[in-house]
């Protein structure tokens, strides 16, 4: 892995832990006021129980007889083996006299209580205790419940929270992590090549503009012969025109970054748009001594695409393949079909494409030659046209040696039903060549 994507990544690694600790620290606050709202609701409806029972256990003992002294005797008493403050009810009745007699003699009812009324929680013997009373006759009874099996409720549903919960936030972590990096690599990439493509495009300019700067400066320190000035001028006319396609090839990049669609894609006869192309750059390639020709099929080569995008594409093609190939070179435009698709290739005699360079050409500011031409931005949107028009590339070296630069797409409805028309069409087209071939 290079140095530089390696410390991109490490980046969005420590970047992803980051992100991974935040979601996690509002995961567990949130699961904490959750945890908490759950254990109160679940008390208060248990507690709302107990009282529903504690009301009902005290109109029951309101029927049940009672014996001379006034104490009342439930039907049901301490289960075998349970708590001793446990279910059914434990009744303490206060007679008119004071005394207090109590279904359990081991439990002492503590004087402030022993006119409750409402629902609340006591302590007797070291156990809590819901009691409620009411007057029943001339006495005053207070039933009570044990709270053990409540309490024991919420310490069990606490500690399958406790346990829930770290689990949980694991699970978050290493999710939001993961997602982290996931999202985060590719915008990491995307903002390092922005960087790099400022700095590129920076660069770029800075020498045109030096150029202009320098002549413009020396043009202005002192008087010189015309034939400098003119000089001079030709000089500022092509550094000039190199910034003006530049400037063109970036703001069209950042249209279609933006964008990412296709404007007006229709039905286009490719065979067409390419004798155009080709018919356009017969003056420059008769200017080098070049051999310009086009060969088409009798088959349609209708493709559904924006022709803007294909001609722009096809002009890219054939201004490399001019300006690469050597004096009295050849330049091929070729259209045919490869099963139901359309091809286009464009061959020069030029020094062709390394092997090694084949997979980096598309780079925005990448050039595979030495010699003096564009900014490398030609071939950045080329592939952007083919891959934004479901085209493929194929790369390869020519007959005469140079380069070969292939596109395939896939062929229209359109073409196919108006197969007949193109055939005829192609019987009257004839190659496209340079005066003199």
């Amino acid at each position: 892995m290079k140095p530089w994507r390696a410390l991109r990544l490490s980046r969005v690694a420590v970047l992803s832990v980051r992100v991974a600790l935040i979601t996690t620290a509002i995961v567990a606050l949130v699961y904490l006021g959750i945890a908490a709202g759950v254990v109160l609701i679940v008390q208060r409806n248990l507690t709302a129980q107990v009282d529903q029972q504690l009301q009902g256990s005290l109109g029951h003992l309101a029927n049940e007889p009672h014996g001379d002294q006034g104490a009342f005797h439930p039907a049901a008493g301490v289960p075998p083996g349970g708590d001793r403050f446990g279910p059914p009810v434990l009744t303490w009745t206060i007679h008119s006299d004071g005394t207090v007699t109590s279904s359990d003699a081991t439990a002492d009812l503590p004087s402030q209580y022993r006119a409750v009324r409402d629902p609340q929680t006591i302590t007797v013997g070291g156990s809590s205790i819901r009691v409620a009373g009411a007057s029943i006759g001339a006495d005053y009874v207070v039933a009570g419940m044990s709270m053990n099996s409540m309490e024991q409720a919420r310490s069990e549903l606490i500690l399958a929270e406790a346990i829930v919960g770290p689990i949980l936030l694991l699970v978050v972590f290493l999710g939001a992590l993961t997602i982290g990096r996931r999202v985060g690599a590719p915008i990491e990439m995307a903002r390092r090549r922005q960087m790099e493509f400022t700095a590129d495009a920076s660069h770029e300019l800075r020498t045109p503009l030096s150029v202009i700067e320098a002549t413009t400066t020396l043009a202005l320190s002192r008087d010189r012969d015309p034939a400098w000035y003119r000089t001079g001028f030709e000089r500022v006319h092509v550094e000039s025109q190199r910034i003006r396609h530049l400037v063109e090839d970036l703001l069209w990049l950042a249209r279609f970054d933006a964008t990412r669609g296709q404007p007006n894609a229709e039905p286009v006869d490719i065979a067409v748009l390419a004798e155009q192309a080709t018919a356009r750059f017969a003056a420059r390639a008769e200017a080098r001594g070049l051999t310009l020709s086009l060969h088409s099929g009798a088959e349609s080569a209708v493709i559904s695409a924006p022709p803007e995008w294909l001609d722009r594409l096809l002009g890219i093609l054939l201004d490399n393949a001019c300006k690469y190939s050597g004096e009295n070179g050849t330049v091929t435009v070729a259209v045919g079909s490869e099963g139901s698709r359309v091809r286009v290739s464009v061959d020069d005699s030029g020094p062709g494409i390394p092997a090694g360079e084949r997979e980096h050409i598309f780079d925005r500011f990448r050039r595979a030659t030495e010699q003096p031409g564009g900014a490398g931005l030609g071939l950045a949107i080329a592939d952007a046209v083919v891959h934004a028009t479901n085209g493929r590339w194929a790369l390869g070296t020519s007959a005469a040696g140079g380069a070969s630069m292939s596109v395939s797409w896939p062929r229209s409805l359109a073409g196919t039903l108006g197969a007949a028309r193109s055939t005829a069409e192609g019987a009257q087209r004839r190659p496209a060549a340079l005066p003199g071939e």
